[in-house]
């Protein structure tokens, strides 16, 4: 493996960025493809990129048998795993901590990841689940956004929010996109994104694999990271709805002491990496290679 030097900027934005979800549409792979691509992922140039797999609770017994023989034997460098929760959280709970005592050090599911809907919910789901787990919630983005926010602050949880899908509907609308990400800022509730970030900027695709795959506006994942970033430096709402919109890789630079947005607004390094380590973590992608070859295109990469 060649070693690669990147921009200090691009490393503290783009460092363990990509939870890898291949198992999940689009791609839809088996999980011995998905695991294998794993496998290939954490032995490239781009491993620094690369995040947890994101699996099922119901399919940790599957993911076991097709990663045999291709887990690492010790902790240096082991595979984190990102476990969606099942119906019932105690049983998720309870597989994890078997599949914990029986895989550490090679491989560790250290991140759960629950649709929620009510307080409620997140209550129950906070008493089951030890500390030591870091908890996405995935919550709606309507009228309610504020509230249950506001639990998740109490209860040291994390948000998530779903960034598209397969359907243009299934997109939200860029004034949800920055509510959302204000109300976690505001309650210093960090969160992660999902689906839809295939591409680094905001583009019209094919939303599928399919041959006659529709095609819709998708959000860029350098669009929704730094529109964080900004927000968090205090920019108005219009110019974060532009800045979600921005298209054109030119109006961005990036060098050892931050990244420029159309020559005027800056962040820094320093708030880069803050920036991933305090709000905004990572985004789950089907793809791992579809990201870095749009990065390599634009020649962030």
């Amino acid at each position: 493996m060649t070693h690669v030097n990147f921009s200090e900027s691009i490393r503290a934005l783009l460092s363990e960025i990509i939870d890898y979800a291949g198992l999940f549409p689009p791609s839809q792979l088996s999980m011995a493809e998905a695991v294998a691509n794993y496998a290939n992922y954490k032995m490239s140039d781009y491993n620094w990129m690369l995040g947890r797999f994101v699996v099922p609770a119901a399919r940790l017994d599957e993911f076991l048998d097709s990663a045999r023989g291709l887990l690492p034997q010790n902790e240096s460098d082991v595979w984190k795993l990102s476990v969606l929760a099942g119906d019932d959280i105690s049983e998720t709970v309870h597989r994890i901590k078997n599949f914990n005592r029986a895989n550490t050090p090679s491989v560790i599911c250290d991140s759960i990841e629950i649709k929620v809907d009510t307080n409620q919910m997140i209550e129950r789901v906070a008493q089951v689940v030890p500390a030591n787990f870091a908890t996405y919630f995935e919550l709606p983005l309507d009228g309610n956004l504020d509230e249950l926010t506001k639990t998740l602050a109490i209860r040291g949880g994390r948000g998530k929010i779903r960034t598209g899908g397969i359907t243009e509907n299934a997109f939200p609308k860029n004034e949800q996109i920055i509510r959302f990400i204000k109300t976690c800022l505001a309650a210093n509730v960090p969160f992660k994104a999902t689906a839809g970030l295939h591409h680094p900027l905001r583009c019209r695709k094919p939303l599928t694999y399919e041959k006659d795959a529709s095609v819709g506006v998708m959000n860029g994942f350098l669009n929704v990271f730094l529109a964080t970033g900004f927000l968090r430096h205090g920019c108005e709402e219009n110019l974060i709805d532009e800045l979600l919109e921005e298209t054109q890789a030119a109006n961005f630079s990036f060098n050892a002491d931050g990244v420029l947005w159309r020559q005027k607004y800056f962040l820094g390094t320093t708030e880069l990496k803050n920036l991933r380590e305090q709000s905004i973590i990572s985004f789950g992608s089907c793809s791992f290679d579809e990201p870095i070859a749009d990065l390599k295109k634009i020649r962030l990469l």
